[in-house]
């Protein structure tokens, strides 16, 4: 496809489009010298800046995943276009005209315009269904109930929200009269698959749906009260060559430049609560269309607040209140700082606007606690925390949100807090977080034995790799030629390292020998009993071994990585030799990531 556009259309491209102002479209990026930018990579998530845009020589790239190239690439990339369709999006905004070689395009080039045709389609359609709102009868229960809600003409107008008439054969009939093809029609998404007279939206309040450039690229349909308990309350548009649900955001063409200056996010569960936040001049707000928070949602926003705060908005039932963890474990995977907004004196953001006003709903917001406040009340509430059995699981349950943090600082400091809140002693909930993963099977030896008389041992991820072996003593072998007793950072794990290691050497390295060779250091006990209860299975044995030693090797790249990341962010750039030592400093940290990314699988 590249041949078909003439050479200096691409050349006029390059020498004219700013690259920085581009990218700065999908991420925030800061000035560093004359013409070196550097922010936080949009192609994957992370905390400290490691891509470069040089706007001299008009290309990027992230020392973190490699990502590299010029504009068009760029556009290719984040849009997820044809080359082709990369120049045509970048030269219709930039004024520039298209020429092709030869004067045209070739015969045997077929442009896929699809996509293009749809836009156009919904453009107009939008328009028809907000006429139908704003100014016909059929429209007017619609029109009264945004009313009802709180929304004012401007808003209404803002968001271009419409309605979709009750006859399900009027669209089709109308679009006709208006030229648009069949075929385009059958495959635009507007109507029944089974039944292509019948449009998918009828009797509904419509939301436009637009993509990061503004256009309309999809609808929402909401139900009007009263409504028959068998229809579905909301409608979306399934996925479309124009539009996919996992990608797009609701509000955010009108929430980005808020975003970017703002560095900050609110999360939110339906249209109305997007549009009632904007009213009140929340105007930082968005929802997901019908899906849970995605990988890709965050790859949109995490260049702009990376370094500021995503807010949650979710319903307080079971579903709201799944789908506010499921988020902060996402974000927090993706060292995004979370708060969660707790909307106090009504059901939904719209209804607290209309009853107590736009200071009310701002106030409740700037009073959003953080997300581990809210887990941890949320856990207290769940769980008997006045037994032990009920700390247990609580802590258990929190755990997974600790994990999901990304500085070994936050995740100390969230089991301090742990600790504080439910009276706990904060070193039996270090060992406990450590041993996470394995907390069943202590709780097993616990039962079967007596706890006065079992040895106070520190069961971590490292010891639990060394009491595997005792299962399958051949793995000693494999555990020793990927690691030293120095690796261990865990002192028990050490000696018992030390200890296995004396035995091999001696040629006893058998449950008798080890048993022998304890001598009193209480792993005698500790490992019998861990036999006993059947914890460890020998056909399991291995994967217990490869786990422990990935575990150490991940801790010591885990240290090394959060050394170079301080020295990264204090370096202060002067002179030419500075640039090229922070350049091998990301370079180093670059390798580091892809070691952790390897062992992580």
């Amino acid at each position: 496809m590249a041949g078909f556009i003439s050479q200096e259309t691409i050349d006029t491209i390059h020498n004219t489009v700013d690259i920085v102002s581009v990218v700065g479209e999908y991420t925030t990026l800061k000035a560093r010298g004359a013409n070196d930018y550097w922010g936080c990579c949009p192609f994957h998530g992370e905390k400290t800046a490691s891509f470069h845009v040089d706007s001299d020589k008009k290309f990027y790239h992230c020392f973190g995943c490699h990502a590299s190239g010029d504009v068009i690439k760029f556009v290719m990339e984040m849009e997820k276009l044809s080359y082709v369709n990369a120049i045509e999006l970048l030269a219709k905004k930039s004024g520039i005209p298209i020429k092709y070689k030869d004067g045209g395009v070739p015969s045997d080039y077929v442009r896929d315009d699809t996509a293009e045709k749809n836009i156009e389609l919904y453009e107009r359609l939008a328009s028809t269904f907000h006429y139908f709102l704003m100014e016909t009868d059929q429209g007017k229960k619609a029109l009264d109930y945004v009313s009802a809600r709180g929304l004012t003409k401007e808003t209404i107008q803002k968001f271009k929200l419409g309605y979709a008439p009750a006859d399900r054969k009027w669209l089709r009939k109308f679009l006709l009269s208006k030229n648009y093809s069949p075929e385009l029609l059958n495959k635009s998404g507007l109507f029944s698959s089974k039944y292509p007279d019948y449009s998918f939206f009828s009797d509904r309040l419509m939301f436009p749906i637009f993509n990061r450039k503004g256009q309309v690229v999809a609808f929402g349909g909401r139900v009007l009260p009263p409504a028959n308990e068998s229809e579905r309350k909301y409608l979306n548009s399934g996925d479309l060559p124009q539009f996919k649900k996992r990608e797009t955001l609701f509000g955010f063409s009108f929430a980005k430049n808020s975003i970017r200056e703002k560095k900050a996010i609110i999360f939110c569960e339906g249209n109305m609560d997007v549009i009632a936040y904007h009213q009140c001049g929340l105007d930082y707000a968005v929802a997901t269309l019908g899906t849970a928070l995605t990988q890709d949602h965050i790859k949109m926003i995490s260049g702009f607040v990376s370094s500021g705060v995503v807010y949650l908005s979710f319903d307080s039932d079971g579903a709201g209140q799944e789908a506010t963890w499921k988020a902060i474990k996402l974000c927090r995977e993706n060292g995004l700082t979370v708060k969660v907004i707790q909307l106090q004196g009504g059901k939904d953001p719209a209804e607290i606007m209309l009853k107590f006003g736009k200071n009310n709903l701002t106030a409740q917001v700037n009073s959003a606690i953080l997300d581990s406040d809210f887990l941890l009340n949320k856990v207290g509430k769940k769980y008997p925390v006045d037994t032990p059995e009920g700390k247990t699981k609580a802590a258990l349950e929190f755990f997974a949100y600790v994990d999901a943090l990304q500085s070994d600082i936050q995740k100390e400091s969230s089991l301090e807090q742990l600790s504080q809140v439910f009276n706990l002693n904060p070193e039996a909930v270090k060992r406990d977080f450590l041993n996470r993963n394995q907390a069943r099977e202590r709780i097993t030896i616990r039962q079967t034995n007596n706890e006065t008389s079992k040895p106070q041992i520190n069961l971590d991820a490292e010891m639990r790799g060394l009491i595997a072996v005792t299962a399958d003593l051949d793995q000693f072998k494999t555990l020793r030629s990927s690691l030293k007793e120095d690796d261990f950072k865990n002192p028990d794990a050490r000696r018992l390292f030390r200890l296995f290691e004396e035995c091999y050497q001696k040629g006893v390295l058998t449950i008798p020998g080890i048993i022998e060779s304890c001598n009193g250091t209480g792993f005698d006990q500790f490992i019998t009993n861990a036999l006993s209860t059947g914890v460890y299975k020998k056909e399991e044995c291995g994967i217990y071994i490869q786990d422990t030693i990935r575990f150490i090797k991940k801790n010591k790249i885990e240290e090394q990585r959060e050394q170079l990341i301080k020295r990264i962010q204090n370096f202060v750039i002067v002179t030419e030799d500075d640039k090229n030592q922070l350049n091998s400093l990301l370079t180093q940290k670059m390798e580091l990531d892809k070691q952790a990314q390897l062992l992580s699988k």
